[in-house]
């Protein structure tokens, strides 16, 4: 039985208001994946994470908590735990991932910020002041502190006098390009995502890659964002064969996130399906968002490997 809906809801738009992030983690943890890369502090043109990559294992890590409290009878202290989380960040003790799941999370930005630089793009990044979103936030409906959060993200950006984002995910990106926009009548950072920057420059591999991939497109870059071909562009070039499952571009089939911080069970059945539909076109898939990729690769049976699209091209167009 699920943890009451509105209190978990209720301490994701707490942490969000108090500190600037529905999961919390230390600057530390954020910036990590920059250690040695040398990358410019700030600048008009930014690499931006949002954090999405990197908070991926601590979600993975308090859904699994979650899991354990809705079975048990602590369950019904969650409103006080709501309570108590308002003075000490509770999430911080309920998700502890392990260095080995941290790093491959963090190999995405790193695998990113090396493309760009391999392109020719100029960029920097803002370290702590790369934030998270709201995206969970918003796709719950905390209308009014996402409101709140979009004026203080906003407001590093133009301290930075940043005037192009760079982006790695589907929420990051739709949050900043498309939602931003309608909550913020001043808002003109120009957002696009690294896949559609690279598109452009057309890169050319220093390494034919071989064999057959599954895309597994994002609702939220299909859908939303109209970002369909960019990624079969780069696929194509780095030699891969690319094979369509049954649902794909913009009729993809959802991962079964984000109600995973509220329905796990639920999300975990729908994962379940949308692996066996990418199953049955073939045994390695590629996916372009860190939901999907958690979501599917923890429903998927042995035999069958997901991997980052960032995975790929780091391959051919860098190594």
């Amino acid at each position: 039985m699920p943890l009451p809906t509105g209190d978990v809801i209720g301490i994701l738009a707490d942490n969000l208001r108090l500190r600037k992030s529905v999961l919390p983690i230390s600057t530390r943890n954020a910036t990590r994946w920059a250690r040695g890369l040398d990358l410019p502090h700030g600048g008009e043109t930014v690499i931006y994470t949002g954090l999405m990559y990197q908070l991926i294992p601590y979600i993975e890590g308090l859904v699994k908590a979650e899991t354990r409290l809705a079975d048990s009878p602590l369950a019904r202290l969650t409103p006080l735990g709501r309570r108590l989380n308002r003075v000490v960040n509770i999430s911080a003790f309920m998700a502890r991932p392990s260095a080995g799941m941290k790093a491959l999370y963090d190999q995405v930005p790193i695998n990113v910020a090396r493309l760009l630089r391999q392109a020719g793009v100029e960029f920097g990044y803002l370290y702590k002041d790369d934030l998270y979103t709201g995206a969970l936030a918003h796709d719950l409906g905390a209308d009014e502190v996402v409101l709140e959060h979009a004026r203080r993200v906003h407001g590093v950006l133009k301290k930075h006098g940043v005037k192009t984002a760079i982006t790695l995910d589907p929420h990051t990106t739709n949050m900043l390009r498309s939602v931003y926009p309608k909550l913020l009548s001043d808002f003109d950072v120009q957002v696009k995502t690294y896949l559609e920057v690279l598109a452009e420059k057309e890169p050319i591999p220093r390494t034919a890659l071989s064999g057959e991939l599954v895309i597994h497109d994002s609702c939220v870059f299909s859908r939303y964002e109209n970002i369909v071909d960019e990624p079969r562009t780069l696929l194509v070039a780095t030699g891969m064969k690319i094979k369509e499952p049954e649902k794909s571009g913009r009729m993809t089939w959802c991962c079964g996130g984000p109600v995973e911080s509220l329905y796990p069970d639920k999300a975990h059945a729908n994962a379940q399906k949308r692996v066996e539909q990418l199953r049955a076109a073939g045994s390695e898939v590629v996916t372009m968002c860190p939901m999907c990729y958690v979501n599917l690769s923890g429903a998927a049976p042995e035999g069958v490997v997901f991997n980052d699209i960032s995975h790929y091209l780091y391959r051919a167009f860098v190594a």
